[in-house]
């Protein structure tokens, strides 16, 4: 099993950049396949981008594609998601999860593991 800590959230106006990051420990970090999560008060939980195993292939949710980048290192047992352009209805809280098997369709049943969330909020 992983433990999976996000952090970089913080407060920013419309057109600013952040950067969250995933630390996660245990020894299989790399067997995971990882991906991004917000979830805004009252709304269902999105999937916002994936990653594979070694890094070599991404997937982005069209709301953010173009604008995020998703990134990891699995020496630093890292994964990262660099957020520009930000607009108000990136605010919510994200999560990073990882996935043992196939990830399908970006549904958050295909995720095992989940950090706690880190607050965004984009203020215009």
């Amino acid at each position: 099993q992983v433990q999976l800590v996000e952090s970089g959230g913080g407060l920013v106006q419309a057109g600013d950049s952040l950067r969250l990051s995933c630390a996660a420990s245990g020894r299989t970090f790399s067997s995971y396949y990882m991906g991004w999560f917000r979830q805004a008060p009252g709304k269902e939980r999105e999937f916002l981008a994936g990653i594979s195993l070694s890094g070599l292939t991404a997937y982005y949710a069209d709301s953010v594609k173009g604008r995020f980048t998703i990134s990891r290192d699995n020496a630093k047992n890292t994964v990262y998601l660099q957020m520009n352009s930000l607009k108000p209805e990136d605010t919510g809280v994200y999560y990073c999860a990882g996935a043992r098997g196939l990830v399908k369709r970006g549904t958050s049943a295909e995720f095992e593991y989940w950090g706690q969330g880190t607050q965004v909020t984009v203020s215009s």
